[in-house]
């Protein structure tokens, strides 16, 4: 399913444009996928019904996590993604020893619908289960069809330290590997998708082990917009105890998605 072949020959430009990109190491990869074969993994996709359990700051947002049993197509990429193969290409693209989650803990297949938003956040930095698993990468597979600009939905990255922030397109067969550190901010503004299209994407994490744990471990840290109300704000302020505290008592809701 992955074009592995331009990926492993086209793998020292890749790097450097990964490692030198503002505001902060991105990538962006068209044609990522072999076109015929996700076409048909795209078709495979429903409508989803399972709601994403961002519903605080993210807007009719839906998420399935196991997507590889929707078709033969989607379980190739599941595996794809997180095959020896790749997690070579990834680490020497970010010069990093690093891996893909076999499990996907967190990520899955997303789906925007009408009026979707996502607010600028930071994800989670150290896995829930493996508790050495540093989160060094966010892989996003864009499944747009025939998206334009004016749908809106384009991913916004933000690095907290400088302010410095940029768009990125979000077209059908587009990856975006984008760094996952303390200032990595992303999210989407609200989208104006045509009726019966929805923002579609696969997320899927990677990960280096830590032997010294350097961080203290946080789950999301959400950075509503400044017109948010005063309760999303108090909400934001307060989430990572408040998360911290479920967890406790009822476990990760993160560690059960499968």
């Amino acid at each position: 399913m992955i074009n592995f072949d331009f990926l492993e020959k086209n793998k020292e430009s890749l790097r450097i444009k990964y490692l030198t990109a503002q505001p902060f190491p991105y990538l962006i990869i068209d044609n990522f996928c072999e076109e015929e074969k996700l076409t048909k993994a795209y078709n495979s996709i429903p409508e989803l019904e399972n709601k994403s359990r961002d519903y605080a700051f993210a807007n009719n947002k839906f998420e399935k996590s196991n997507y590889k049993v929707l078709s033969p197509e989607l379980d190739e990429l599941y595996r794809d993604l997180s095959s020896d193969r790749f997690n070579e290409l990834l680490s020497f693209i970010t010069a990093k020893k690093i891996f893909v989650d076999p499990k996907n803990h967190g990520g899955g297949l997303h789906q925007g619908k009408k009026n979707s938003f996502l607010d600028m956040h930071l994800d989670f930095n150290y896995h829930p289960l493996q508790k050495n698993w540093y989160r060094e990468l966010n892989l996003l597979l864009y499944l747009n069809k025939d998206w334009k600009p004016e749908y809106k939905g384009g991913l916004r990255i933000k690095d907290l330290r400088t302010n410095e922030e940029c768009e990125l397109e979000v077209p059908f067969n587009r990856l975006i590997i984008q760094q996952c550190a303390p200032y990595t901010l992303h999210g989407y503004d609200m989208t104006n998708f045509p009726e019966g299209k929805f923002r579609t994407s696969i997320a899927t994490y990677a990960y280096q082990v830590h032997h010294k744990i350097l961080e203290t471990p946080r789950t999301t840290d959400w950075f509503p917009k400044e017109d948010a109300s005063f309760m999303k704000k108090l909400l934001a302020k307060n989430f990572n105890f408040l998360v911290q505290t479920k967890n406790k008592f009822f476990g990760s809701g993160t560690a059960k998605n499968q």
